[in-house]
């Protein structure tokens, strides 16, 4: 790891203006359980770290006119003990699923919302240095020729093979959230999907955010009556999922439809929102109906020759997602 500047500010304003710098690069650090780890392997090198933590009003959760709203810097562990979760988590049961499977201690007592959701990729071909596309000196793919299991089976077509790692996202996005982001040009709101992007050339970022700019806080609005993540996992390990689905849905009196998203994680290099869910709407779920809507969203996958099981795990997690919210646990 090269030596760095270390910043604590007590402000957003002081924050942001020691993220502008004319000297270097510089990164926001929160609780570092992922930049860390990336300047150890010299992934990144930053002349300045820029601690979020001493910034009282990132680190809050309040309820309000707009929703449920979630400070960067709350950790995930303080998301899962919030009073204001507890209280209202019951409305957002996708999101509480998605914080309570990172079973971590390290992680949950460390990452905070805004890391979580702004982690860079675990592909290890990224993590050893080859970038986020790694291509070979003559542009092939490293991940179709080498080991790819664990990589995308949608929006793979181009270079970027690598799965979107966060677990909170995809139920985030389900819930139809807004990120709030802070710059020196003032602030600025955007849905939580819209934060990130799939990258199609070199020196490209997965996410939309400007190097000045800050993730400050999300806010879940109304809730849709019936959500759940469910995430498939190898056996109880603290690793990261192999899919996820959250769905969120609401029915009117006569069981009908009226709304629905289903979004998937970990199969592609952004959270996948599956645009079939749409086909759910004016009709009763069933069994097949639920069934019916898992296979057409997994016609769209395009595995890799390493990967296609992933197709069949994101099936049982939309399926055991909408079994979940139906029952309401």
């Amino acid at each position: 790891m090269n030596s760095f500047e270390y910043a604590r500010p007590t402000t957003l304003e002081q924050a942001i203006g020691l993220l502008s710098p004319t000297d270097g690069d510089a990164a926001a650090l929160a609780g570092g359980t992922d930049l860390l780890s990336l300047m150890k392997d010299f992934l990144v090198e930053p002349k300045r770290l820029v601690s979020l933590m001493g910034i009282e009003q990132l680190g809050t959760i309040s309820v309000g006119k707009d929703g449920l709203k979630i400070g960067a810097t709350v950790t995930l562990d303080g998301l899962l003990q919030s009073g204001a979760l507890n209280q209202w988590g019951a409305k957002w049961p996708a999101l509480w699923h998605a914080a309570a499977g990172i079973k971590s201690p390290q992680l949950r007592a460390m990452g905070t919302v805004g890391g979580e959701l702004l982690q860079r990729p675990r592909c290890w071909y990224f993590r050893r240095g080859h970038g986020l596309l790694a291509q070979d000196a003559k542009g092939g793919s490293l991940v179709e020729q080498g080991d790819h299991r664990y990589h995308a089976i949608f929006d793979n077509a181009g270079p970027a093979k690598f799965v979107h790692p966060s677990s909170l996202a995809p139920a985030l996005i389900a819930c139809d959230a807004t990120a709030e982001i802070a710059s020196p040009r003032g602030m600025r709101t955007v849905k939580v999907s819209e934060l990130y992007r799939t990258p199609t050339k070199a020196g490209e970022r997965e996410t939309t955010l400007a190097s000045d700019e800050l993730l400050t806080a999300v806010t879940l609005p109304r809730p849709l009556p019936k959500s759940a993540t469910y995430e498939v996992r190898p056996r109880q390990g603290l690793d990261w999922p192999l899919v996820a689905a959250s769905v969120a849905f609401e029915l009117d009196g006569g069981g009908k439809v009226t709304n629905a998203r289903i979004v998937l994680g970990h199969v592609a290099p952004t959270p996948w929102i599956a645009a079939d869910a749409k086909s759910l709407i004016g009709k009763g779920i069933d069994d097949a109906a639920i069934a019916a809507i898992a296979a057409a969203v997994a016609k769209a996958a395009t595995p890799l020759k390493g990967n296609a099981y992933k197709v069949d795990l994101a099936q049982v997690a939309i399926r055991r997602a909408f079994a979940a919210a139906l029952k309401g646990n």
